[in-house]
């Protein structure tokens, strides 16, 4: 299919998106507790990136090199790879189909797209929406399911390229999977424990809606949420009051995730919200101070105190496994080299982020600390524009942007002898 017929029909199907937009939001806040405001901001981020890809269908051009005395024309093509597939997590189904589905589709690939048995219903949905638009049969593939639809597919011969998000765990298993298959093409956007600096001279009210309201968007059921908090110690009495106020005041905010006036809802399910309950018992248990919180279960249904701890031992699994919940860790720094060094010690380099007014010592804070991707005085959303992966075991590969494209398309090295 030309690439102006790709590019129609992902606009028909962005536009059908944005259409059933309230409906979409509204199954997805069903399915798994994101307040309906949230949900609605995600269903955005999906139609728009099918926009945004579909303005790159005709830019992947190739390159030549021109005989440079071995009387050889060299050009270099890109083709789409055939058919890949995504499996997403629970926590963003509509951001993750998005970023996996439409670099596919405009890339010239079919795709097979895996959502979390957790949160199947929006984009089930979604089946209707890509056969109104216009996609031929069997371009995009729509499958629900748990751990072993996900292991079919990283096994599947036919499949050759796979991108997953989830736990490091369960990336390995398909990172196996795939090179025991076929070596097919793997992409993989694991865990976080992302570490957020706020340096004495940062703007704090700034630094403090974005280390509390925030962090628990989505009940910081996020992998980039940045729950090691770094506080200068020369700030650190006042700012921390202030964080505690403001974790109190979201407390209040918890409720029907269908109101609009519900900041925080319920965990996913009860056994996301058994292992929050567990962390935070568990870090009790070892006698870490508690600042805001600490109650792991409010009533009835899966909902949790946004939670505080404050200067909890290096080695204290509160401090240094991913949590997946509301639960933020605080410790205080005297010096830059001293906060560098505790937050790349850790397995995990997704994200991080840094508040100061001097962007001289935020860009190169920023260019110490081992991670994909960096905001600075802001917490992170993100850009169809810009790349989102990490280092270290946060996995390898990269959504977003034109480099996203470019993991859907495989090279091809063309020869030309021009002596005859």
């Amino acid at each position: 299919m030309p690439s102006s017929e790709r590019a129609a029909i992902m606009l028909k199907y962005a536009d059908l998106v944005e259409k059933n937009a309230a409906k979409l939001a509204e199954l997805e806040t069903l399915a798994m507790g994101s307040p309906s405001t949230l949900a609605s901001h995600v269903v955005a981020m999906h139609y728009t990136t099918f926009r945004y890809y579909a303005g790159l269908t005709d830019k992947i051009h190739g390159e030549t090199y021109t005989d440079d005395g071995d009387g050889m024309l060299k050009l270099i093509t890109y083709e789409p790879i055939g058919v890949c597939a995504g499996i997403s997590a629970w926590n963003g189904t509509h951001l993750s189909f998005g970023w996996k589905a439409a670099p596919a589709v405009a890339a010239g690939n079919t795709f097979i797209h895996e959502t979390s048995e957790k949160s199947p219903l929006s984009v089930l949905l979604l089946g209707t929406l890509i056969k109104e638009a216009g996609f031929p049969p069997g371009v995009i593939n729509l499958l629900s399911g748990a751990g072993k639809t996900g292991s079919f597919l990283a096994s599947h011969m036919g499949i050759g390229k796979i991108c997953f998000t989830g736990s490091i765990a369960a990336g390995r298993k398909v990172q196996v999977a795939a090179a025991q298959s076929n070596l097919k093409h793997v992409t993989l956007e694991l865990g976080g424990k992302s570490a957020s600096i706020v340096f004495e001279d940062a703007n704090l009210e700034n630094a403090i809606l974005h280390n509390s309201q925030s962090f628990v968007v989505n009940n910081a059921q996020v992998c980039s949420a940045a729950s090691r908090l770094f506080v200068h110690e020369s700030i650190a009495p006042k700012f921390i009051e202030s964080l505690k106020q403001s974790f109190i005041q979201l407390s209040k905010t918890i409720g029907d995730p269908a109101s609009e006036k519900t900041f925080l809802g319920p965990m996913v399910d009860k056994a996301q919200l058994d292992r929050v309950t567990e962390f935070i018992e568990g870090a009790k248990a070892e006698g870490i101070e508690i600042l805001a919180g600490g109650e792991p279960r409010l009533g009835p249904g899966h909902f949790v105190s946004p939670t505080v701890f404050l200067n909890p031992s290096l080695d204290s699994r509160i401090y240094k496994e991913e949590v997946f919940g509301p639960v933020l860790v605080v410790r205080t720094f005297k010096t830059e080299d001293e906060v560098v060094g505790l937050a790349n010690d850790t397995p995990y380099g997704l994200s991080g982020i840094i508040f100061t007014s001097d962007i001289a010592r935020g860009l190169r804070v920023a260019s110490k600390l081992d991670v994909g991707t960096l905001s600075i005085n802001s917490s992170h959303m993100g850009s169809k524009q810009t790349s989102w992966g990490g280092w270290k075991q946060s996995g390898f590969g990269r959504e977003g942007g034109l480099e996203r494209l470019k993991e859907y398309v495989q090279s091809k090295s063309i020869h030309v002898n021009l002596k005859l």
